[in-house]
């Protein structure tokens, strides 16, 4: 998929998929989570991850304590030169990178700290959690920047 059209065809469908999620009944909200676990693992084996790296270069995640320790230990740095280094406060309080993309993105779009990488990037793009009805929101936004969150949605509304 072409990462520069993206967030157009994200855009063009938003309202759509904003609405089949309102259409979502409380009672098949079980079966929401099998099928977007069925869809995530259908679409990550169709799409790796290396070849895009959108979401490294865009998204600036949220950074823990703990994360910022686990990144310092990678770094052989201490939190505190970690945060000096990499991070800021953004508006809500929260540490995140001071530019992206990502200062640990590797041109060939590898990790250069994968193993001690950040929860919120561990976790992304969020499509195989259980409960995910209350992230659809997030996931629709997420949905303009990665490519397999896209093709997901796009098929969870053809199957339901």
């Amino acid at each position: 998929m072409d990462l520069k059209s993206l967030p157009e065809k994200a855009q063009k469908v938003e309202k759509e998929t904003r609405q089949f999620f309102k259409s979502i009944r409380k009672n098949r909200l079980r079966e929401l989570d099998d099928t977007m676990q069925a869809l995530h693992e259908e679409v990550f084996e169709e799409i790796d991850c290396l070849e895009c790296g959108n979401c490294c270069r865009s998204l600036g995640p949220r950074l823990t304590d703990r994360d910022i320790e686990k990144i310092a230990t990678t770094l052989r740095l201490k939190p505190q030169e970690v945060v000096s280094r990499y991070l800021r406060i953004d508006e809500d309080n929260d540490y995140v990178f001071q530019e992206m993309p990502c200062p640990f993105l590797c041109s060939d779009n590898y990790c250069s700290i994968y193993i001690n990488r950040p929860k919120a990037c561990r976790e992304y793009p969020h499509t195989d959690r259980k409960k995910f009805f209350q992230i659809a929101s997030l996931t629709v936004r997420n949905a303009a920047t990665c490519p397999a969150v896209f093709e997901i949605l796009e098929r969870l509304k053809k199957e339901f």
